[in-house]
């Protein structure tokens, strides 16, 4: 805007609170709103004294200014009036605007700076939309609580970003296993019984589990159990159970299968339940006219109670040499409870069982043909 003239100037204009008279007393506080105020100077204030405005300078001012206080050349008696005291403010200067009194148009393009920011003072509200960006972002300032429930996507995770550690034990249920996404692992040439085997059920196009023993016995694929154990010493008498001068068969071209069965004093316990085939091998030499026989005993009840299986028997009228063999069917379906014993029977004087430690000439199989019924 032009002017004609001197171009006016702009102050801070204050009025002081009303200031009443003491007797006797010269100097007075100025305030604005109850506040101290301090003048620029003497020069920058109209006062009025008495109707009459007084005279800031010169040889003879009509009051000073120190700090807040003003001090009239004399003492103020009662009836006296300070009529007001106007400040003006550095007139050459623009001052403190008032309240709410600066537009954006007065402030000068990338003048605000983040120290003239109050703490807290940008909210949601002043950010535009679609600014914040990836920059803004400090590292590992993004937490859990954070992140809206449901709000990650597959196509916000970067592929084999996800290692083993960040998945909870357990979390991986079949039902996110992909039926053929085992493949190309080591292969495993021998496991035991107890080892888990992975399947794809066909009907339920799923995976399943089981032990290595059910997975044999359930595909038929051959024989878990199977030991021999032998007499090495022939026998002369009647003996229940046999339990002296027996031994697993060590020849060096024998091998049992699976763990096997355990001779103690005489009696034999299974190492794994199953349906199992026992047999006896037998030689001897009884007298003329006389019987020789082995006879097996079962019991399900550890020992208490023994029931005869079957009996193994020979003879002959004259004093030779004869071979036997027979067998059955055990069903062990305890191995704490289930187990056999054999006894030498209807040996007489002369009569006798054959025993050899070095080939098998009587012994005792046991196999497993599969599950327990």
């Amino acid at each position: 805007m032009a002017y004609i003239g001197r171009e006016p100037q702009i102050g801070n204009y204050q009025i002081c609170d009303a200031i009443s008279v003491v007797n006797g007393q010269a100097a007075y506080t100025m305030q604005v709103n109850s506040v101290n105020v301090i003048p620029e100077s003497a020069n920058h204030m109209i006062v009025s004294l008495n109707g009459v405005i007084q005279n800031p300078g010169g040889d003879n001012p009509s009051y000073t200014i120190a700090s807040s206080t003003i001090t009239f050349s004399s003492n103020l008696a009662t009836g006296d009036s300070i009529d007001f005291i106007y400040l003006l403010g550095n007139v050459l200067d623009l001052g403190t605007p008032s309240d709410d009194t600066v537009t954006g148009a007065k402030i000068v393009d990338n003048a605000i700076n983040s120290e003239h920011y109050t703490d807290g003072s940008i909210d949601t509200a002043h950010i535009a939309d679609v600014q914040v960006t990836t920059g803004k972002i400090a590292a590992d300032a993004i937490t859990a609580a954070k992140i809206a429930d449901n709000a990650v996507v597959t196509a916000g995770i970067n592929a084999d970003a996800i290692t083993a550690a960040k998945i909870a034990d357990n979390a991986i249920s079949e039902e996110h296993l992909d039926v053929t996404a085992v493949t190309g692992h080591t292969a495993e040439t021998s496991i035991a019984d107890g080892d888990l085997v992975l399947i794809h059920d066909a009907s339920a196009s799923a995976l399943r589990k089981m032990t290595k023993a059910n997975f044999v016995s359930g595909i038929g694929g051959g024989l878990t159990e199977a030991d021999q154990f032998r007499l090495t010493t022939t026998i002369t008498a009647n003996v229940d159970p046999i339990s002296a001068n027996l031994e697993r068969v060590d020849d060096a071209t024998f091998s049992k299968i699976g763990t096997g069965v355990t001779n103690s004093s005489g009696v034999f316990s299974f190492g794994a339940t199953g349906l199992y085939k026992i047999s006896i091998f037998m030689s001897g030499q009884p007298t003329a006219n006389d019987n020789v026989a082995i006879s097996l005993y079962g019991t399900s009840d550890n020992g208490s109670n023994y029931d005869h299986l079957f009996q193994n028997t020979f003879g002959a009228d004259t004093n030779a040499v004869i071979s036997a063999s027979n067998s059955t069917f055990f069903n062990c379906t305890n191995v704490s409870t289930h187990k056999v014993k054999f006894a030498a029977e209807t040996i007489t004087s002369g009569s006798e069982i054959a025993g050899n430690t070095g080939a098998n000439t009587t012994s005792f199989q046991f196999i497993r043909l599969g599950d327990s019924q």
